[in-house]
Parts: C-alpha cells; structure tokens; sequence
C-alpha cells in the first residue's frame, strides 16, 4: 500500500471528511426546516457551528490514515490538519475584508465578529481535532487485506494513454458536475443574484446522488488502473474524485457574465470566494473517492485465497 506525501494525503482525508460532515448536516437541517432560507444569518452561522462541531471528525480520519501509512509525527500531522485549510480560508476571508473596508462597504465583518470567529476556531475547533486524532492514533491503523511479500516496489508497466494520470483525473470530474451543474446554477443566483432558495430537499437528494457519482466514477477508473498493474491508486483516487470541484469553477466562471461587474472588487471577491468554494468541493469529493477506493480494494484483495 505505497503513497508518496502521506501526512498530506491525511491531512486533506481529514480534513474533507470534516467539510462532509459539515455539509451533509446543514443541508438536513435546512431541508427538515431548522434553517430559514429567508434569514441567510442563520444559514451561515449553522455552516461554522458545524463545520467547528466536526473538528473531531478531521482529527481522527487523518490520524488513523496517517497511522496506516506507519506515520510517526502525528502532533505535525494534527497541527496542519486544524490549520491548513481553515488558516487559509481565513486568511482570505480577511484580506477579502480589509479591501471592503477601504471603499467603506457595508459588507465589511466588524472587528468583533472576527474575534468571534477566532474564538471560535482556536477555542473549540482546534481542542477537537486533537481529541479526535488522540481516539484516532490509539486504535488501530486500516488493516489491508492481503500481506506483502516484496518489500520492492514493482515496476509499473508503460500505461497506454486512456490510462494516464491526467486523461482519468479530468474524466473522473465530469459525471459528478453534470450530475449537480443545475442545481449549482440556482446556488449560484441565490448566492450573487439576491434570490432566496426552498428547495434544500432537492438538494439533498443532488448532493448524495453527487457523492454517489464520486465514489462509482473512481472505483471504475481504480479497477481499470489495478487491471494495468498501476499500484498507484491513493493520490489518483483522490484527484480523479476531486477534479469536480475544476469544473464547477469553470462553470462559476462562466456563470460570472451575468453579474455585469463593473469594479476590480467584483472580480476579486467573486474569484476568490467561488475560489474557496471550489476547494472545499474538492477536498469533500476528493475525500469520497479515497474512502470508496479503499473499501473497494480491500473487498477484492479480500478475497483472494494467499497460502
């Protein structure tokens, strides 16, 4: 079970399996009727309520996989999984934020909400996910299903190219995007075009049929590439799932022309914020094709009768 960068590979586990979760909640919550469209607050303080309540989700998905892989510095490991993408996300948030202040908008964050922001990642969501990776690094690493004889890596023969890393990475992305491009359509006119959005049931039924997609498109592709002998398959699994989060940035980039911008911070908070967006996709996506091709690898090793 080779992977290059396995602290990195935990890290982004970790920390999709925490935007999932956070994900799949919010969306039941504002189906069920807990959150009202109407007032976009409520939806917005729900996602970072959850999103810090889920920390420890992060920290034991990315400590046990980093254990699997053997890893030893699980303390690193832990640290850049509660920092990583949340000190980036913020970092943005802000410098996003004091652009908005300089032309005096009224969308500028006051500084106290900021605070409260900070508050609320260091006071609750940092403390989890070091709890979750301690429950995470003391139980036992994913177990493979088979016993390595060869310590020696094998050669991988020539793929031909239907089968190379960047022809399966961009197909992988497409049947996940055009399984939810037109619901993202109407996300995308509740977000930038002042419309509100019921239909969060629908909603739901689109986001699971779109982790559905994930998991199908990359354990096919998986099984093609084990039949050419490419061992290869944690950081393609993870890429090819992933990569629907490069098209839904370029249909948000198509979808920009309706905005009709007319100043350079049209452009740079729009960009960045669908920027982030299209991150968090691909961490969630990515994190489903991981989980999908593990359980679909250990099935069929499982199998295998070795005397």
């Amino acid at each position: 079970m080779w992977c290059r960068y396995p602290m990195m590979f935990a890290v982004l586990c970790g920390t999709g399996t925490q935007l999932l979760c956070m994900g799949f909640a919010t969306i039941v919550f504002a189906a069920v009727g807990f959150l009202s469209p109407a007032n976009r607050g409520s939806l917005v303080i729900a996602i970072l309520v959850l999103y810090v309540m889920c920390g420890s989700m992060a920290g034991y998905s990315s400590a046990r996989m980093y254990k699997t892989f053997k890893g030893k510095e699980w303390q690193k490991c832990t640290t850049y999984t509660a920092f990583l993408f949340p000190g980036t996300c913020f970092l943005l948030f802000l410098s996003f934020n004091l652009v908005l202040s300089s032309y005096h908008s009224t969308g500028a964050i006051p500084f106290m909400s900021l605070t409260a922001l900070v508050a609320l990642w260091f006071g609750i969501s940092v403390p989890l996910v070091f709890l979750g990776a301690y429950f995470g690094y003391k139980k036992q690493p994913i177990e493979y299903p088979t016993k390595q004889s060869n310590v020696i890596p094998r050669t991988i023969p020539e793929q031909p190219w239907y089968l190379g890393t960047a022809f399966t990475v961009l197909v992988g992305g497409i049947l996940p995007f055009g399984a939810c491009f037109v619901e993202f359509f109407f996300i995308l006119s509740s977000m930038w075009m002042n419309q509100y959005y019921y239909v969060f049931g629908f909603t739901l039924l689109v986001f699971v049929i779109l982790l559905l997609t994930c998991a199908e498109i990359t354990v096919v592709l998986c099984y093609f590439q084990l039949c050419s002998e490419d061992y290869k398959w944690w950081w393609r699994s993870f890429f090819t799932a992933g990569s629907t989060a490069l098209y839904v940035f370029l249909y948000s980039a198509i979808y920009f022309s309706r905005l009709e911008p007319d100043m350079w911070v049209t452009y740079l908070l729009y960009f960045g914020y669908m920027g982030m967006l299209s991150l968090a996709i691909f961490l969630v996506t990515g994190s489903v094709g991981v989980y999908s091709c593990l359980w679909f690898t250990k099935t069929i090793y499982g199998s295998i009768k070795v005397d």
